[in-house]
């Protein structure tokens, strides 16, 4: 969508004060752990831009809160299997060779919004260490749930997916639906049903770039959109409006479970 489009759309300008009472009103809260995954065009024309948006979660969240943002970065990962798009096998090794290490400060996101770069840029903003699916998290319990990121089976056990859940966090998809709903992932891992892979990223290793190679599962979110409609229909998530956009909040450990028993009796 154009900016002229969605100011079109937009009866009013969305503004810090205008999100901050939006998202009280959809239930995020002072002190609450919460992973954000959004969209900006979806709330409609923001005063600001991504900045406000950022700000305004920072705010009704607090420092007594976390507040986390996946910051994947899909294109620090084998070109093998890049597919949107390929690129001619025989620059492959040129790839593999010369690719940048991953670096938790200036690698940026890939395909992730404007909101998310903006968090992952801002002050106290800390990031996991993973080339591919990092995570980053501001506030009480950053530290804790960006520290020690596994490589392997990296949505998994060893993952901030797995700390959110420990910590009882909440989910809010800004604007967008289930198929961005990453906690779906360790699902998966704890299903145990999909076929391993293994996947390569440069990073560095006491101080001198290695191409990694780590092994993973060919995770999915072709039934992340089924999971969530028949999650939504047991009464487990808050459906709500923030500028345009509208908004589902619910806890990672009820939509993780959910999702364990869903896939556990639908999928192949």
């Amino acid at each position: 969508m154009s900016e002229a489009e969605v100011i079109f759309n937009t009866p009013s300008p969305r503004t810090h004060q205008t999100l901050t009472n939006d998202l009280l009103n959809a239930g995020v809260t002072p002190g609450m752990t919460v992973i954000v995954h959004s969209s900006l065009s979806s709330l409609g024309w923001v005063c600001g831009g991504a900045v406000t948006v950022v700000q305004a979660l920072m705010d009704v969240i607090t420092p007594e809160g976390t507040l986390v943002m996946p910051t994947h970065s899909g294109d620090y990962s084998d070109p093998a299997m890049w597919g949107a798009p390929p690129v001619p096998e025989d620059w492959w090794q040129i790839i593999r060779e010369t690719m940048p290490a991953f670096d938790t400060s200036v690698t940026p996101t890939r395909g992730m919004g404007a909101i998310v770069e903006v968090f992952r840029a801002g002050k106290d903003v800390l990031r996991s260490y993973h080339p591919a699916v990092s995570f980053a998290a501001w506030g009480k319990h950053a530290k804790v749930i960006v520290a020690n990121h596994f490589f392997d089976d990296s949505l998994g056990e060893g993952s901030p997916l797995a700390r959110l859940y420990d910590l009882n966090g909440f989910v809010l998809l800004l604007g967008v639906g289930y198929d961005s709903c990453t906690c779906f992932h360790l699902a998966e891992y704890r299903v145990g049903k999909a076929r391993r892979v293994t996947r390569g990223a440069p990073i560095l290793e006491a101080g001198e770039r290695v191409w990694k190679t780590y092994t993973d599962i060919d995770y999915d979110t072709q039934y992340f959109e089924e999971i969530g409609t028949a999650f939504e229909k047991i009464g487990k998530v808050q459906i709500s409006l923030v500028g345009s956009a509208q908004t589902k909040l619910f806890a990672v450990r009820n939509a993780v479970d959910f999702a364990v028993s869903w896939l556990s009796k639908s999928s192949p």
